[in-house]
């Protein structure tokens, strides 16, 4: 049998591609192996938001060569849609694919002899409108299911509308076909994915439904109820979603949901309203305070993560300040926290008052500080709380780990009747080594 072996960069869409790519090769007879073992085929699934895009994209090619010279060498993803020159010119690639064409990866490759140049095939992402389902599977614990793609916002510093194209989903009945599917490999928990998850409901056609905020927010809303009422999952997170598509009613449902798990990821940015103008926002302060407000007033024991971007063009003291301040006293749970990098074709990369590198490292470090103070309070917050917890299957020194439906972290002594196991426990410390919550009392399986 042929070999393939897969590298994935950023998202936990990239990761549910890779994944139903994979399974594309192991129905066409083909064995998957590690990326750090010899194979026939290596596919590098690539991020266009990945900083240093080319030289990472380098060194993981260089790496596949080095265990297998030989190898016919693919590049798919983002950076692949964004710059597939760029791409073909790094040695050693042969082939690269972009946003559509990755899911045929296979008919490209009836002649997998090394080439000189690269050969390239992608269309205009203007001419990417159809949807692609996909769902990662080689976790039994959870799994990533894709249900929306492409975004129809034009914010600022994002290249990700010029590489995913425009916004476009899947069908409620084949989210819940796709989900049957992954119940009947025994996974407990489904994360949904998108690029813009709360746009949900557009089709992959040009009779696009309305697209009015409160028709997106209906059909989002639909989809979650029927994930509740009609699938067997016994637990749903909901990756990410926009503050603005983020509606009453779906807080309350989520609030009183068996199925869907006290946990929202909000993206923010910043929380200078002039910033927030400046990177094309939809959505100001004032809007996602009241936002994480509701949330809490439903679900106190939410947690609630943000993306932040530090150092956008522009950004002075003062609005950092304000940003900082803003995340300070709001009652969220941790941040991601993201460096500004300039990226071409974005008229971000044009603005005045460009931040200094070392006051983006200086203000990304203050972030960070504040995003281990936060989680340290939530966690504490819930110290002694019995929640449910789905253990995976890692063995770190002994120990084992899982998340409880509010994703705190918990570790406890391994034990491998534990794996995969949805199991209450009493949270008892927090670890001082490395942050995660220690669970004492001896596990038993009912």
């Amino acid at each position: 049998m042929k070999t393939v072996a897969f590298h994935t960069l950023g998202c936990k869409l990239n990761f549910s591609e890779s994944s139903s790519i994979s399974r594309m090769f192991e129905d066409s007879e083909y064995r998957k192996v590690g990326f750090s073992e010899k194979a026939d085929v290596y596919v590098i699934n690539t991020c266009s938001v990945t900083a240093n895009a080319d030289k990472e994209c380098r060194q993981i090619v260089k790496s596949a060569l080095n265990k297998s010279p030989d190898a016919f060498i693919v590049v798919i993803g983002c950076y692949a849609q964004l710059k597939p020159d760029e791409i073909s010119n790094i040695s050693g690639v042969d082939l690269v694919l972009g946003a559509s064409e990755k899911f045929q990866l296979l008919k490209y490759l009836d002649n997998m002899s090394k080439k000189e140049i690269a050969e390239v095939h992608n269309c205009e992402i203007e001419n990417v409108d159809s949807f692609e389902s996909a769902f990662s599977a080689n976790d039994r614990t959870r799994s990533f299911l894709k249900v929306q793609d492409g975004c129809d916002y034009n914010c600022s510093f994002c290249t990700i509308p010029l590489a995913r194209g425009k916004s476009r989903s899947d069908s409620i009945d084949n989210v819940i076909e796709n989900i049957n599917k992954i119940a009947g490999k025994g996974v407990k928990e489904v994360v949904l994915t998108g690029i813009n998850l709360g746009d949900f409901g557009k089709t992959d056609s040009n009779e696009s439904r309305p697209t009015s905020v409160n028709t997106r927010q209906e059909s989002f809303y639909k989809l979650l109820r029927n994930l509740n009422d009609v699938t067997t999952i016994e637990r749903f997170r909901i990756s990410s979603i926009e503050p603005n598509l983020l509606s009453d009613e779906i807080i309350s449902f989520v609030g009183m949901a068996e199925r869907i798990v006290h946990h929202f990821h909000i993206p923010l940015q910043s929380g200078s309203d002039n910033i927030l103008r400046l990177m094309k926002r939809r959505y100001n302060s004032k809007l996602y305070r009241d936002r994480v407000i509701k949330i809490k007033q439903e679900m106190p024991d939410c947690c609630i993560g943000v993306d932040v971007i530090v150092g956008f063009p522009g950004e002075t003291e003062d609005d950092f300040l304000t940003t900082y301040n803003f995340l300070n006293a709001l009652d969220i749970s941790y941040l991601h926290v993201f460096t500004y990098s300039e990226r071409d074709n974005t008229e971000a990369k044009n603005l005045e008052g460009v931040v200094p590198i070392e006051i983006r490292k200086k203000r990304n470090k203050m972030l960070r500080i504040l995003s281990a103070k936060k989680q340290r309070q939530f966690y504490t917050n819930h110290l002694n709380d019995t929640r449910p917890v789905l253990f995976e299957g890692d063995n770190k020194n002994g120990f084992m780990h899982g998340f409880t439906d509010n994703y705190i972290k918990v570790k406890t002594p391994f034990n491998p009747d534990l794996v995969n196991q949805l199991i209450k426990v009493k949270l008892d410390c927090i670890d001082v080594n490395d942050g995660t919550v220690n669970v004492l009392q001896p596990l038993t399986v009912e």
